[in-house]
């Protein structure tokens, strides 16, 4: 692959997020055939959209395999989805724990075990998945989405390591922070303002704020790129120099 990505074809879930937009964009900017996947289709701009939900395993089992039948390639696989369960362990439900497992876990693993077979099969091909710094030093009072995060930049280690030899890098990134929707929604359920709490965040960051989607973007390009074609079972750390509370 080029770093310009010409013709490559790209599969990214979580895809009408925020951090997912951004991922599109950017790919798609340089030249990616952008395959995108979400549960609501609705603001989706991607070439193809293969609407589903990721807690049915039926759907990730079978999304690389419809993505590689609509293009006849797989190049490039950004497990980007994740939900966000607050609490400590007392205050979890059993479906917080069923929906974090299912999206957060279970869902990149089976899209990772359907789509390496079908990258080995076309030379290789690389894979970002979305973790979180408090996947690697847990922060207070998100114990599910904390354990789920570790669960997946394990994972990617793991993958990184086994299927090197067939020229798929598995790399993942680790930000901290994001100004998305997803976190400005979770400030307003707990009654607080989203402008204000993003811009008290802000001042705990030593370069002065949070990060946006498209720092995350930016640095997943680079991980998919010919530019890291010497990184393989990185976690890299996306966090303005922040480290977890």
């Amino acid at each position: 692959m080029s770093d310009k990505f010409d013709d490559k074809v790209v599969l990214i879930t979580g895809a009408a997020g925020g951090i997912g937009s951004a991922l599109s964009d950017v790919f798609s900017a340089h030249g990616a055939i952008i395959a995108a996947s979400d549960r609501d289709g609705s603001g989706l701009a991607a070439d193809t959209s293969f609407l589903g939900d990721l807690t049915n395993p039926a759907f990730c089992d079978a999304l690389p395999q419809m993505v590689y039948d609509r293009y006849g390639r797989l190049d490039i696989i950004i497990n980007n989805a994740g939900v966000i369960a607050r609490g400590d362990v007392t205050a979890s439900t059993d479906d917080d724990l069923r929906l974090s497992m299912a999206v957060n876990v279970e869902a990149p693993f089976r899209i990772c075990r359907a789509s390496i077979p079908l990258m080995a099969s076309g030379g290789g091909g690389a894979i970002v998945n979305i973790a979180s710094c408090w996947g690697r030093r847990p922060g207070p009072n998100h114990a599910l989405y904390c354990m789920t995060k570790a669960a997946l930049a394990s994972l990617t280690e793991c993958m990184g390591m086994d299927h090197a030899h067939q020229n798929i890098r598995v790399n993942g990134i680790c930000p901290n922070e994001v100004n998305t929707p997803m976190l400005r929604s979770g400030f307003a359920m707990r009654g607080m303002n989203p402008d204000t709490a993003v811009e008290a965040l802000n001042k705990t960051v030593p370069l002065g704020r949070i990060a946006e989607p498209q720092d995350i973007a930016d640095v997943a390009l680079f991980l998919a790129s010919d530019s890291a074609r010497y990184m393989c079972g990185a976690l890299v750390e996306v966090n303005g120099g922040k480290p977890v509370a």
